[in-house]
């Protein structure tokens, strides 16, 4: 074993590959004691593999043999269902092609109680860490920081591009026609050749390991990633499946019948006349050498254009990437684009539309709708139509920064070629990348060029493509009922609608919100109790960032009110938390207390504005029939029959609408909500209250609020008292006059004891929440809030912050969105169990053949 391994002494074809992690540190790092790891990330194939073959090369020399370890972190940005779903479809088929190769390969996936510094472990034991150059983040950090937590080497392979990207000369990524002449040589010479899988003559290696991997062929792939804390709200892509077999499957159909009129057909998104490889080669679920080789191998002025645009524009991109760190900020826009953009800051704009508004295809823009209606559902957008739906965001942000900004998370979060150089590179072309000054200047674009959703309409009809983009990615997308219409029933619905599917919602009450309500007083009709819901925090990154985006509209506003915990006679501590959001993109603190404007119920009538919700309507009855589960009211109406029915009441209320599936009645039975005791009080004199909030300890109270404190409100003094549920318990008979009196005499006597002097009511109501906060949930020890229960054969699933048995506004809507997840996800379960029964029909929705298939 020679300590000195170096790239350079590896075949010539993999050393100009080859970038040494860290190669500054001194001394010089040696070969540690164990095998040749190759930390798979964005190559996930095993054949056409240059970071495979400089591991299965440098184990040869060194006599060692070659690991594969392969992980899916929860931590990657925008990641969600949509992402993990391709990425472990991918995975799957890598590890029966490690198999067939007997290369070793372990996956290890993210979640709750698998989680560690595994890869740390298991590269402080290698010989050697071999993995891919990929010059985006987090992945050019990552790389980094295991290089610099361990002692041996690590090395960067570009898999990506035929032309190595780090051998591009600087001057050569600014232009295209720059980058198409300084590599021409050297891609003839890669084009007029195979390449050639480096021989692994070892027996199938595994380590010791500090995990269990996951054994993909048989695994729940839904039920793993239901697991993961992730954004669920972003599913998969039935149409687009991941991995090679699938990869070159699409290939193969486009080589065959649309390669040879690419050049005619690819501008227009109404025409099949794409190849939609670009996910498969963002993952590296395919080999760009082999897409390249048999494009040019096939000839014609279709495969000469189609190679242009993959050995040209997308290696152009990597390259710049590469040479330009700092990619996803302004800095990289050319002097001349970052000036003329800023010079027209000042330009008069239309109101700036929010992330949710942008997000949900809400803008009025009937083209840009379209367009981000096929990247939500479809997780995909017709390149020509890309350039379009991006210059426009320039017009609904109030600077380049934030445009970029938006133009990131609205791609990466939905495309599932998002995170891409060549992603980056199609971003920054929007704001000037790879482009030169146009005159005259426009409004606010200036000097860049323009490209105009108007103009673009002209050329397509933005009716007739939107009715195929905003079509579910589903032939035959299930029938959905879910029952309540509080925040976990409009978390799901809402999330089935933005995926093209119509659910139905049914709600006992009079309007949609559950706990998140409102009550007008009885004397005075303008003035407004939110007697359920108090204010709610946001943790989860995707939560927080819908409620910026509320914030950002004006529909939720920070509580700006002082808060203070009362124990006996004494204050402890006073605080006023601040929360501010601002425009389009803002994120929001973790800590803060929000509230709906103008009231708790606005949020929730907001959330259900563009639903279907049959208020006034108890569900009596659900019957499971075979795949058909029929709902019936109370007053013996048939309420519809469905395939897939979401159950969000409070759990003792669930028992009997989840009796068609006895482990749904025996999780919701295992849940316990206590009751409240709340009122509404209204008072000609201002409370001399410490704060205006205040967490009470004691027997009788446990919080009480000035209603009034909040932003958006009537003017006035309204206070909110909620009860201890153990008071609560043992006055459930109580009148709500009788209530009210004892608990609003109890709040007088604590304020007094505190040193004020209250005044007395001057109207007094009483509400009782029989089933306020879960005091134990339907699952013993959930993973996360994003908790809901699904069992497919009977077609029920159980939702709301009761499965999970933490009451916030939160939980309720993550676990809504959860429920919808596993509707969206069932249509693409694994593989059943050996012997076991089937999928049922229900749950193995087919599939449409892809964005263009009726």
């Amino acid at each position: 074993m020679s300590p000195d391994l170096t790239p350079a002494a590896l075949p010539s074809r993999l050393a100009s590959r080859v970038h040494v992690v860290d190669s500054e540190r001194q001394p010089a790092r040696s070969p540690g004691p164990g095998a040749v790891v190759y930390w798979m990330r964005t190559a996930v194939r095993v054949h056409d593999n240059p970071a495979l073959d400089v591991a299965v090369a440098a184990a040869r020399m060194l006599r060692r043999p070659v690991w594969i370890y392969h992980a899916l972190s929860e931590r990657y940005p925008y990641a969600s269902d949509r992402h993990h779903r391709f990425i472990l479809e991918g995975a799957r088929d890598v590890e029966a092609e490690c198999v067939d190769r007997g290369i070793g390969y372990g996956f290890h996936l993210e979640r709750p109680g698998h989680r560690g510094p595994h890869l740390r472990t298991i590269g402080a034991d290698a010989a050697l860490v071999v993995t891919e150059d990929t010059p985006v983040e987090p992945l050019a950090s990552w790389t980094r920081r295991l290089a610099r937590s361990i002692d041996v080497p690590v090395w960067a392979v570009d898999t990506s591009c035929l032309v190595p990207m780090r051998s591009v000369p600087a001057a050569a990524v600014q232009r295209a026609y720059r980058f198409r002449e300084a590599t021409a040589s050297v891609r003839r010479e890669q084009l007029a050749s195979d390449w050639l899988d480096e021989a692994y003559e070892g027996a199938p290696h595994r380590p010791a390991l500090p995990f269990e991997p996951v054994q993909l062929a048989t695994a729940d792939l839904d039920a793993l990633i239901a697991t993961c804390a992730i954004d669920h709200a972003v599913a998969p892509v039935p149409h687009t499946k991941g991995g090679s077999k699938a990869g070159y499957a699409r290939w193969g159909a486009f080589v065959q019948s649309r390669l040879r009129t690419y050049h005619r057909t690819r501008n227009d998104p109404m025409r099949d006349g794409v190849s939609r490889m670009s996910a498969y080669l963002h993952y590296g679920h395919v080999s760009p050498f082999r897409i390249a080789r048999e494009a040019s191998e096939a000839g014609g002025d279709g495969a000469r254009k189609y190679l242009d645009e993959l050995l040209v524009w997308r290696e152009l991109a990597w390259a710049f990437c590469a040479a330009h760190p700092e990619h996803a900020s302004i800095a990289v826009l050319p002097k001349w684009a970052r000036e003329t953009l800023r010079e027209h800051e000042a330009d008069p704009r239309p109101d700036l539309p929010s992330w949710e508004t942008l997000a949900r295809s809400r803008t009025g823009d009937a083209l840009w709708d379209a367009a981000q209606d096929s990247l939500r559902i479809h997780g995909e957008l017709h390149n020509n139509v890309r350039m379009t739906w991006g210059k426009a965001l320039l017009g609904w942000t109030p600077d380049a920064e934030r445009a970029l900004a938006l133009l990131e998370d609205l791609n990466h979060r939905y495309a599932l070629d998002g995170r891409d150089p060549a992603s980056y590179g199609g971003l920054l072309w929007c704001l000037g990348v790879f482009d030169r000054p146009f005159r005259p200047e426009q409004r606010i674009l200036g000097s860049v060029r323009g490209r105009s959703t108007r103009s673009h309409a002209r050329r397509l009809d933005p009716q007739a493509w939107g009715l195929r983009t905003g079509r579910p990615a589903l032939v035959r997308p299930p029938r959905v009922a879910v029952i309540g219409a509080g925040i976990a029933g409009l978390a799901c619905a809402r999330t089935l609608s933005d995926h093209g599917l119509s659910p139905v919602l049914f709600d006992k009450g009079r309007r949609p919100g559950g706990r998140c309500a409102t009550r007008e007083s009885r004397d005075r009709p303008s003035a407004v109790f939110d007697h359920g819901a108090q204010y709610f925090t946001a943790r989860d990154p995707a939560f927080r960032r819908l409620v910026a985006s509320w914030a950002h509209d004006g529909r939720v506003a920070g509580w700006p009110g002082s808060y203070a915990r009362i124990e006996g006679p004494r204050v402890v501590g006073v605080e006023t938390p601040g929360a501010s959001a601002s425009g389009p993109g803002a994120d929001v603190p973790t800590g803060s207390r929000w509230v709906g404007v103008p009231s708790m119920a606005s949020l929730a009538e907001h959330l259900a504005s563009d639903l279907n919700v049959q208020v006034g309507v108890r569900v009596e009855a659900v019957q499971v029939s075979g795949s058909t589960v029929t709902l019936r009211a109370d007053d013996g109406r048939e309420l519809g029959e469905f395939d897939v029915v979401v159950v969000t009441t409070p759990p003792e209320q669930a028992v009997p609408l989840v009796s068609g599936s006895p482990a749904l009645t025996a999780a919701a039975a295992r849940a316990e909500l206590e009751p409240c005791w709340a009122v509404l009080a209204e008072c000609d004199a201002r409370v001399d209250a410490p704060a205006d909030a205040l967490a009470m300890d004691g027997r009788i109270l446990a919080w009480c609020a000035r209603d009034s404190s909040k932003p958006g409100r009537p003017a006035g003094e309204r206070w909110v008292l909620h009860a201890t549920p153990e008071w609560t318990r043992t006055n459930l008979d109580r009148s709500r006059d009788d209530a009210a009196r004892e608990l609003w005499d109890a709040f007088r006597s604590r304020i007094e004891g505190l040193g004020g002097a209250p005044p007395e009511a001057a109207a007094l109501q009483g509400h009782l929440w029989r089933y306020a906060r879960a005091s134990r949930g339907a699952i013993e020890e959930p993973a996360t809030d994003a908790t809901a229960l699904s069992d497919p054969s009977s077609g029920l699933i159980l939702a709301g912050d009761g499965v999970g048995g933490t009451s916030r506004i939160e939980s309720a809507w993550l676990s809504g969105v959860a429920a919808a997840a596993r509707v969206l996800g069932s249509g693409r379960t694994g593989p059943s169990p050996i012997g076991g029964a089937p999928s049922d029909p229900r749950h193995t929705v087919e599939a449409q053949r892809d964005l263009f298939g009726e």
